[in-house]
């Protein structure tokens, strides 16, 4: 049935090169011959008879050339069909007279055609061209591919044969949006039609996908997974006996193979047999290969195995004379592996460390025997150093004594399968052996760092001795002994102590906290305020004996008698510190004989005393910096408390220290 002109409009568009397609009125087929030559169509088509290549007693005319054109038959002035117009030439070998058949054959339409032609004795001239004959025409659809043959019959010699493309269509456009796929129909408002997603599989039929009536314009989406080569798109206008029109537009897309290898499977078909299944044919070639238990290449077992052409969705097989779960398939297409698949492990379990010996046979019956390894097929014996070379004797007795498992015998070779395990067993010893030596010198090391690690992961001890001058000064004292036990760090002072320093006495609790402290290797910090200053200046104008406790729990007066000893006689360096306010007390203030030690201005050098007392498993200036901010966001609500202004006149409050 002629196609609809909107169809042929979109197909051919406003090209000048398509519009100037000659037209034919009337759907009679005609032949028509060259100036000197007589030509007759048979009517109605005829049956295509291969037949078989004749010698001839006489000269013959014989095709020489086939050509096409494209024109278009029209039934109405809008109602036309593409049409292919074949142009055959003829060639005297040297008969006046021939049949000439011409073949046609496009997707879902095949016919055949009969011309008888003549030619006048006197264009007779052997080996020359005497003209040529038209057949108007074969119709065929949009997007199509036609193939066309032209030989004489009886067959004087083999059929020309042209293969010819028909105008895809414009109107259908393929393009790409993130994962999905878009067709994009631009077909007219309101034209109905008839829209078929299939897999074009050849050799087999066509399997359609997604069928549907649709009415012009349409979008439709497609996830890009469901792209393969074969899948195919038609289009037909919504009337009786309408030409429908085929493009495949992902025939040479590369995601469309990749997804195609994708989606296809390899599945077993006992006892023997096996299939590919994938939606389109694709070339490709499969071989036997051996997978090792480590998961490293499978090895192609080519040869003395021949690859085999793989039809998809037809049962092979492999002469096996038994299967093995270290067997699989590999599936190559253009050398490249593009499916592997151990098809025996689902009914045999899990791959055995079994070694493959490859015997291949000459053609005056030598043989060659290997053990496959993934460094090659090793030669046995041999005096290499792999696995196979050093067991080379006792594989080949294994095999000799009937321990090993034939997969395989042709003439070309065979195939065993040895089981390795009991070589293995004989080395557990020699493993366990070392196994256990290794154990014990971890071990060993574990003894010999024991304290080291101890002592790593235990906290360093920082002893704070301060003047208890006043309750702001107490506070401030406090939030600095808590912000160091963050860090962190174990820290003894008299003010969490009060319960034990008046059981025992303020000099008694120092002694006890000074010895555990320096025991430990930690640190004792003399916290300098203008009280302290005052209590060693006086101590050290009067050395016969310390100045007077302020009261029960004043820690520092007491620790006095025994701190400035160890000054004086140069024990201090180490095992002491110095630290003042920077806003409390002038540096100068310290006295002399401690400056023989560190000593820190807070809240300014808090990274290095931090640094200081943490020891050398400080850690690094960066994360020092950000534990010195630590602790200096937690001073300043005490410094604001301790430095604020003093109270006026009639004010009941406690006086405080104020910055200068």
């Amino acid at each position: 049935m002629p196609v609809p002109w909107f169809l042929l409009s979109l197909a051919l568009g406003r090209s000048p090169v398509v519009l100037s397609l000659e037209r034919l009125v009337g759907p009679q087929d005609v032949a028509r011959c060259s100036p000197g030559l007589s030509c007759h169509l048979w009517d109605g088509d005829v049956i295509c008879l291969p037949g078989s290549i004749v010698s001839a007693p006489g000269p013959v005319l014989v095709p020489t050339c086939l050509q096409t054109e494209l024109v278009l038959r029209c039934y109405q002035e809008t109602d036309c069909d593409l049409c292919v117009r074949v142009a055959v030439h003829l060639a005297v070998h040297a008969s006046l007279q021939a049949q000439v058949m011409l073949s046609f054959q496009a997707y879902s339409t095949a016919r055949c055609v009969l011309l008888e032609v003549q030619v006048p004795a006197t264009l007779v001239q052997p080996g020359q061209s005497v003209g040529s004959v038209v057949f108007d025409c074969f119709e065929a659809a949009l997007g199509s591919e036609v193939r066309i043959w032209s030989y004489t019959q009886p067959r004087y010699q083999k059929e020309l044969n042209l293969t010819q493309q028909l105008p895809v269509l414009p109107w259908l456009n393929v393009s790409a949006n993130g994962d999905d796929v878009r067709l994009v129909l631009d077909v007219s408002e309101e034209q109905q039609f008839g829209l078929s997603l299939y897999w074009n599989q050849v050799p087999g039929p066509s399997k359609s996908l997604w069928h549907r009536n649709l009415t012009g314009p349409q979008t439709i989406t497609l996830n890009h997974t469901d792209l393969v080569p074969c899948l195919c798109i038609q289009v037909w206008p919504l009337k009786p006996d309408s030409t429908r029109t085929s493009t495949c537009p992902f025939s040479e897309d590369p995601r469309a193979y990749q997804n195609l290898w994708l989606v296809a499977q390899l599945q077993l078909l006992p006892p023997r047999g096996w299939r590919l299944d994938a939606p389109c044919s694709v070339p490709a070639t499969a071989t036997l290969c051996w997978q090792a238990p480590d998961r490293g290449p499978c090895q192609p077992l080519v040869p003395p195995l021949l690859q085999e052409n793989v039809t998809v969705n037809k049962v092979l097989e492999f002469p096996l004379l038994k299967g093995h779960p270290n067997l699989c398939v590999q599936v190559s297409n253009w050398e490249n592996v593009q499916l592997q698949e151990c098809l025996w492990a689902d009914s045999l379990g899990p791959l055995k460390n079994d070694m493959l010996l490859v015997e291949t046979r000459g053609p005056h019956n030598n043989k060659l025997l290997c053990a496959l390894e993934p460094s090659g097929c090793t030669p046995l014996p041999s005096k290499g150093s792999t696995r196979a070379a050093r067991l080379g004797e006792q594989l080949l007795r294994d095999m000799q004594l009937g321990q090993c498992v034939q997969l395989w015998d042709e003439d070309l070779g065979a195939l065993w399968a040895c089981p390795m395990d009991k070589y293995i067993h004989k080395r557990w010893a020699l493993v366990w052996l070392a196994c256990l030596l290794f154990a014990a010198v971890l071990f060993l090391l574990f003894l010999l760092k024991k304290d080291h690690v101890k002592a790593a992961a235990r906290s360093r001890t920082a002893l704070l001795l301060y003047s208890a001058d006043d309750a702001s000064f107490e506070r401030l004292v406090g939030a600095l002994a808590s912000a160091l036990c963050q860090l962190p760090l174990r820290v003894a002072v008299d003010l969490w102590s009060r319960r034990e320093l008046s059981a025992l006495g303020p000099l008694a609790w120092f002694h006890a906290q000074r010895r555990q402290t320096l025991q430990e290797g930690g640190t004792v910090v003399l916290l300098f305020s203008p009280g302290a200053v005052a209590l060693c200046c006086e101590w050290m104008q009067d050395r016969t004996s310390a100045p007077g406790a302020r009261g029960p729990h004043d820690a520092f007066a007491a620790s006095l008698s025994c701190v400035l000893p160890d000054f004086l006689q140069g024990r201090a360096p180490g095992r002491y510190v110095g630290a003042y306010f920077d806003t409390l007390l002038h540096p100068d203030a310290v006295p002399a004989l401690f400056r023989t030690v560190p000593v820190f201005s807070l809240p300014s050098q808090l990274p290095d005393l931090i640094g200081t007392l943490q020891g050398p498993g400080a850690p690094r200036s960066g994360r020092l910096a950000e534990r010195a901010e630590q602790v200096s966001r937690a001073l300043q609500p005490a410094l604001d408390s301790c430095f604020r202004p003093p109270a006026g006149p009639g004010d009941s409050r406690d006086g405080t220290w104020v910055g200068t």
